[in-house]
């Protein structure tokens, strides 16, 4: 919105300074932004959602003892993630272009991963003992959003038309030499890190299979981040971290110069994909200000949905799908936690591997205290972050 104010008052002869419109600036504007109204907003969400009585449920079914070690937290509020988006939202408002398809996507994702966990955590508040959403129902909606998003890109009239209106092309660098890339063959390049050239490169048919991978990578994020928000801090620490990485890798492709000198895709308007991590990361940073041990509120599906498809949308759109599994290592061990557990229980006649799952679960039945594996965690998710920021560097 600030952009468009910014171009009106240079159109009428007011000066206006440049460092406003840089990528750069807008970043550490909109992390601010985002920082602030949480930090300040927070007394009065956790006000409200006390008296709306969204207390957390712990489950008991197949871990009873979580029953004794979480006895403290079944009266803090829920839902909190309404305070993280709305940060976001304000911060996407003023600080992005609003006329990028990037903003409109990651507004559609906000709005629609939030709105999925926000009515899951509606139904476990309304209905005693209630589940909320049916998995099947959230599943289904997750894919409806992330396929969209895959065939937004991959068909090509909506393509063409996405590169006549926004410029989304990628030029290659390789030996200064640019080399124009359609949506389409841009969305079907398949990078690893440590290694500069594509690893898979799909055309014609094969292009629905990158719709299936984009799939997988925005909905399987989305619950990884959601199973990863079980203790006070764990999941917005770790998002944190996943978010700085992919805004580092955004920046740098948003610069021709620096694409070429690190032999990444310089892709046109990605700037806008850095502001909106940043923005994730400030947001993040102030829930952690009620958020850490004892939290006086949780995020909920309403939270942890929505910034693991955001994160899942970035590194879609960046070509990273790999490196976001790198540095959001402990999301993954995560999810396999709970997937090889469930196939245990179901093909080794109720044999568990974990003592209880997902993996953070698993680490305070054995004795830590909770601060002691989330901080654990968090040293295991910056380490891998270093990693995936190196990986910019050597390949």
């Amino acid at each position: 919105m600030l952009l468009l104010l910014f171009a009106y008052l240079s159109s009428i002869g007011w000066k206006v300074p440049t460092a406003f419109t840089d990528s750069s600036t807008r970043m550490m504007l909109a992390a601010l932004t985002a920082l602030l109204v949480t930090i300040f907003l927070g007394p009065r969400c956790i006000k409200k959602l006390y008296e709306l009585k969204t207390g957390q449920s712990i489950r008991v079914e197949d871990c009873p003892m979580l029953a004794q070690l979480h006895e403290k937290k079944k009266n803090t509020p829920t839902m909190g993630g309404i305070l993280i988006l709305f940060a976001i939202f304000i911060a996407l408002l003023l600080w992005m272009d609003l006329t990028s398809s990037f903003t409109m996507i990651f507004l559609v994702a906000i709005f629609w991963l939030g709105g999925i966990g926000a009515y899951d955590d509606y139904l476990k508040l309304k209905y005693k003992n209630s589940k909320g959403l049916s998995a099947r129902k959230k599943f289904l909606a997750q894919v409806v959003f992330s396929a969209a998003v895959g065939i937004y890109a991959m068909v090509p009239g909506v393509a063409e038309k996405v590169e006549a209106t926004v410029g989304l092309r990628a030029p290659i660098a390789k030996e200064y030499k640019s080399v124009q890339l359609s949506t389409s063959e841009y969305m079907t390049r398949y990078y690893v890190p440590f290694y500069k050239d594509p690893v898979v490169q799909w055309a014609g048919g094969l292009g629905l299979l990158a719709v299936l991978l984009t799939v997988v990578v925005v909905t399987g994020s989305s619950n990884a981040v959601n199973l990863t928000d079980g203790l006070d801090g764990l999941a917005a620490g770790c998002v944190i971290l996943v978010a700085g990485v992919l805004a580092l890798v955004a920046f740098f492709s948003n610069n021709m110069g620096m694409a070429r000198y690190l032999n990444i895709l310089y892709i046109e308007g990605a700037g806008e994909i850095a502001v909106l991590l940043s923005a994730t990361m400030g947001a993040c940073l102030g829930f952690l200000w009620y958020n850490g041990y004892p939290a006086q509120v949780f995020m909920g599906d309403t939270g942890s949905l929505a910034l693991g498809g955001i994160l899942g949308v970035a590194a879609v759109l960046l070509r990273r799908e790999v490196l976001l599994a790198l540095v959001g290592g402990v999301f993954v061990a995560e999810a396999l936690s709970v997937i090889l557990q469930v196939a245990s229980f179901k093909l080794r006649d109720k044999k568990r591997i974990f003592l209880c799952a997902p993996l953070h679960h698993h680490f305070e039945y054995k004795g830590w205290p909770e601060t002691k594996v989330v901080v654990r965690f968090w040293i295991i998710g910056l380490l891998l972050a270093v990693i995936g920021a190196i990986s910019l560097k050597i390949q």
